[in-house]
């Protein structure tokens, strides 16, 4: 059986804008020179004329054949998710340190581990954003690291770990379509809190297991302590937030200084929905551990990196329309000859 393809070099639409009517126009003037022959030969003409037609479409339509396989180089697409509600500033972090402190960190780790790789990041507070579409200007990505600071306080509306979901959806699944043989790696960095009204019921957040299929490694990163920290308030200048003398986020229940838990159950269930290692990131140490051990070529050998070459096979074709042509032009020119002599 002959494995054959179309590859469309012109849209099927316009193939059918353009020649649909000038077949019809051929049937419709073979039929009646059928009905009503004459000696000039023109109701074979008009065939003739709807032949050179349809062997137009068939060449717009682009018929190809398998050649070969070709392996292509293996690419990788890094999504990382950063969560910069206001707990990623609970002070417990390497023995008082900001949380955040901790994410910029990973991230530069992450941006050295895969070189050559494109990276995205969505940060999720109050709303997730797509805050760096994917690239491999690795600059570009630690500038906004260096730069990364919580929501503003006044503006904050609780955590809710399932934020982003959405958008990962979204990223994801254009990655796959688009470039469906790169590797797909996904980095979640948060402290797993859930703080928004009915949504700190973990039976109420939305799995991330949807996202498993179109992951291929990567691991999700907690940081924080049970004991938890205390947070400081942040309204977008640099005379607050943490490292300055700015108040601490209250607790409105209690009104005491707010103190943010690191959430480790939800932030493993989070992990094995999305099929993902989970690390517990509580001091600057290497993440060699979460990183070395993805191999993206190994990854790709599961046969993504094969890509199908076609050969166009139009040239019978275009011979056969050539020959025709020819033919219509010797017609053509015999009937002017005639009406000359005619004349």
């Amino acid at each position: 059986m002959i494995d054959m393809t179309f590859r469309m070099i012109w849209p099927l639409w316009a193939i059918l804008l353009v020649l649909g009517p000038a077949l019809l126009l051929c049937g419709w003037a073979w039929w009646h020179a059928h009905r009503a022959p004459t000696s000039d030969g023109g109701g074979s003409a008009w065939l003739r004329r709807g032949a050179m037609v349809l062997l137009t479409g068939i060449i717009g339509l682009t018929p190809a054949m398998p050649a070969d396989t070709e392996e292509v180089a293996t690419a990788a697409d890094v999504f990382i998710v950063v969560d910069r509600t206001g707990s990623m500033v609970a002070e417990d972090y390497d023995d008082g340190r900001p949380r955040l402190e901790g994410v910029r960190h990973d991230i530069d780790q992450i941006l050295t581990a895969f070189p050559g790789a494109r990276f995205s990041v969505i940060a999720f507070d109050s709303q997730p954003t797509r805050v760096v579409p994917l690239t491999n200007d690795t600059r570009a990505l630690r500038s906004w690291t260096e730069t990364l600071r919580q929501e503003i306080t006044h503006y904050s509306a609780g955590t809710s770990i399932d934020r982003p979901l959405p958008e990962m959806e979204t990223a994801l699944a254009n990655s796959v379509e688009r470039n469906p043989g790169h590797v797909r790696l996904v980095f979640f960095l948060s402290d797993g809190e859930n703080t928004d009204g009915d949504l700190s019921d973990p039976q109420q957040q939305r799995s991330f297991a949807p996202l498993a299929g179109d992951i291929d490694a990567g691991a999700v990163l907690g940081y924080g302590t049970a004991e938890g920290g205390q947070m400081r308030s942040y309204d977008g200048t640099a005379d607050s937030g943490p490292g300055t003398d700015a108040p601490w986020i209250i607790d409105p229940a209690t009104d005491e200084p707010a103190i943010s838990r690191l959430d480790e159950a939800n932030l493993q269930r989070v992990a094995e929905e999305m099929g993902l290692p989970y690390r517990h990131r509580h001091a600057p140490e290497p993440l060699d551990d979460a990183v070395t051990a993805i191999d993206i070529e190994e990854i790709a050998e599961d046969g993504r990196r094969d890509v199908e070459t076609y050969r166009d096979v139009t040239w019978p074709f275009a011979l056969l329309l050539v020959g025709l042509a020819g033919w219509e032009a010797f017609y053509l020119g015999g009937r002017l000859r005639r009406l000359k002599e005619v004349g």
